[in-house]
């Protein structure tokens, strides 16, 4: 029988499935500093494997960190911050690459 070691953040039904496939699995919840981290560490390495292949498999599991780190910093007031920054400051619509500013 093989082993293979983690320690990352994985999604809440994960140690479920690894029992219903006949396999067995340790975890263990993480206070709220390593879960912090965790999701840090999670952002890079989803936003990674979008990098590499842009699916919306990939996309989706972003969006769900980014739901996960909305809540665990309490910031319900990000919809309103993101649609103020689209009113102000526009949104990324018009595929616009600025290439340079002369004074």
């Amino acid at each position: 029988m093989s082993t293979k070691q983690f320690n990352k953040l994985v999604r809440d039904r994960i140690p479920e499935i690894i029992k219903e496939k006949g396999k067995s699995c340790k975890f263990r919840i993480a206070d709220t500093k390593e879960y912090r981290q965790k999701l840090m560490e999670k952002l890079q390495e989803e936003t990674s494997e979008f990098l590499e292949t842009p699916c919306v498999e990939e996309l989706a599991d972003i969006h769900e960190v980014l739901d996960a780190l909305l809540v665990e910093y309490e910031w319900t007031d990000f919809k309103a911050t993101a649609q103020f920054k689209k009113i102000t400051r526009g949104a990324f619509r018009d595929k616009i690459i600025l290439e340079e500013v002369s004074e």
